[in-house]
């Protein structure tokens, strides 16, 4: 696939996250560009087309492969291409088609570092996510744990409306079969929230290593993001799901055979009605923007832009 642009037609443009259909998931088949298409090739031949510019991004779960010209396209379209394990239980590895504002990662980075500004980020989220102003005088860690507690009984209070049993959030990502009904779907619901968190973190130009109620692991920022919204979207949805199936009801008109995927089924739903992805971007703004921080100037020894976009190109952070 070349790079370079086809004759007689503009450069693709990519279209804001906020105008794209939230996720799709994929397994068994490869994915690839044939015929200037972007498709999904299974072991019979049989192609299958996917819009990849209206997605936010793909999940690609075991048994998928992916040509270089697919990830090229994917990558010039700002989809995120997300590895995952079985139903998303785990992510593996992301595609990056951000990243291009330095000036933002380092802001995120200052944010993270100065314990004064990290702290007023972290009740911000506290604040967005439970409606009310997080106690005063309290540390991080003692955040963490009031959250932890609440977070819990918002749990058992869901599963006691949907007549479900309820013996706490417990999964092994090793063993997906291993955990109970209820927290499968909880994790494929969650899985979908993560990948489109982390595609318009990545879309804005931020890490979403660098996070500051979570740290340490490579989607810090992605949990604290996505928990902000987690009660209101996805959360109810498994709930909703778990108990269809467990009652023997009909969930919205159908006979509910396979929860899984119900669950994304409702999760994609769900994010249609809040609207969440046009949300999202300005939801990282403003919770940065408690922090208290200037965004940072570029030093007086960095270069200008060599040649400068006549017009921005889809999210902030998009490479164009």
């Amino acid at each position: 696939m070349s790079d370079r642009p086809i004759p007689g037609l503009p450069p693709p443009r990519p279209l804001p996250i906020r105008e794209r259909a939230s996720i799709l998931f994929v397994e068994k088949g490869r994915l690839d560009v044939l015929d200037g298409a972007f498709v999904l090739v299974d072991e019979g031949g049989i192609r299958t087309h996917i819009p990849v510019g209206g997605l936010v991004c793909l999940m690609l779960e075991p048994g998928t492969r992916v040509s270089h010209a697919a990830v090229v396209l994917a990558a010039r379209a700002g989809t995120l291409l997300v590895w995952v394990g079985e139903a998303g239980v785990r992510l593996y590895a992301a595609g990056q088609p951000g990243g291009a504002r330095a000036d933002r990662l380092l802001l995120q980075a200052r944010l993270a570092l100065e314990e004064e500004s990290r702290l007023r980020v972290v009740r911000k989220m506290y604040a967005l996510r439970f409606g009310e102003e997080a106690p005063s005088r309290r540390s991080i860690d003692q955040l963490r744990g009031i959250e932890g507690v609440r977070v819990r009984e918002m749990y058992r209070l869901l599963a006691q409306r949907h007549n479900i049993r309820w013996e706490g959030r417990r999964y092994d990502p090793q063993d997906w079969s291993g955990a109970d009904l209820v927290n499968r779907c909880l994790s494929a619901a969650t899985a979908a929230l993560y990948g489109i968190t982390e595609a318009a973190i990545l879309a804005a130009g931020y890490a979403p290593a660098i996070g500051f109620l979570h740290t340490g692991k490579p989607q810090s920022f992605v949990y604290d993001i996505a928990d902000i919204v987690k009660f209101e979207t996805v959360v109810p949805e498994a709930f909703r799901v778990v108990s269809a199936v467990e009652h023997s009801r009909p969930l919205d008109g159908q006979r509910v055979t396979n929860p899984v995927a119900a669950v994304r089924h409702a999760c994609r739903d769900a994010f249609r009605r809040s609207n969440l992805l046009s949300r999202l971007i300005p939801l990282v703004e403003e919770v940065l923007a408690a922090g208290g921080l200037p965004m940072p100037e570029a030093p007086p020894e960095a270069m200008p832009v060599a040649i400068a976009n006549p017009e921005g190109l889809g999210d902030a952070g998009h490479r164009g």
